[in-house]
């Protein structure tokens, strides 16, 4: 398997389209993390029976955002994406948050996308086409997420596809 950190993220920034690896699927317990060194995905936490991920759960590959990982996305699709797969993506916006560990916070933002092949969500152009209650509930996921490994995650705000697009710029490697 090559280094998927190091993947061509494609961004087009007219279209709002990019690249992202998927690591975690959509309606799994367990957390997947890509390690470059082993060049493979590795099983690195469970959640609580009866907890799930919300959404495919991702990185846009050659970033590098304020948490010293690649920049997260969270994916939108018909069906779950197989884990490693890359999949090209329309961005829709992001969740700006903060995370804090050990006394040290960082930006941890997560960017919002559709699978642009979607038929059930083509109709999504932003995040408000999914609905407040979607982003807030995502929000509160990472929170509690984040709590159970012992770590603060506030949500600073939500941004359109423009601002996801500037974040992304700001971490390109």
């Amino acid at each position: 398997m090559a280094d998927l950190t190091r993947i061509d993220p494609r961004l087009d920034e007219v279209g709002f389209t990019c690249r992202v690896v998927i690591e975690t699927p959509k309606d799994s317990r367990s957390k997947y993390t890509y390690d470059p060194e082993l060049q493979a995905l590795e099983l690195s936490g469970l959640l609580p029976t009866g907890m799930s991920f919300p959404l495919d759960f991702g990185f846009v590959p050659s970033t590098l955002a304020g948490d010293g990982d690649p920049m997260d996305v969270l994916v939108v699709g018909d069906e779950p994406s197989a884990p490693g797969c890359i999949v090209h993506v329309k961005l829709l916006g992001v969740i700006e948050a903060e995370q804090t560990e050990k006394g040290v916070t960082v930006r941890n933002d997560r960017l919002i996308a559709r699978t642009a092949l979607s038929i059930n969500y083509r109709h999504a152009k932003g995040i408000e086409d999914l609905g407040a209650n979607f982003v807030d509930h995502l929000g509160r996921f990472f929170v509690s997420y984040n709590e159970l490994k012992g770590k603060t995650f506030s949500v600073i705000g939500t941004g359109d596809a423009a601002r996801a697009v500037e974040l992304l710029k700001a971490a390109r490697n």
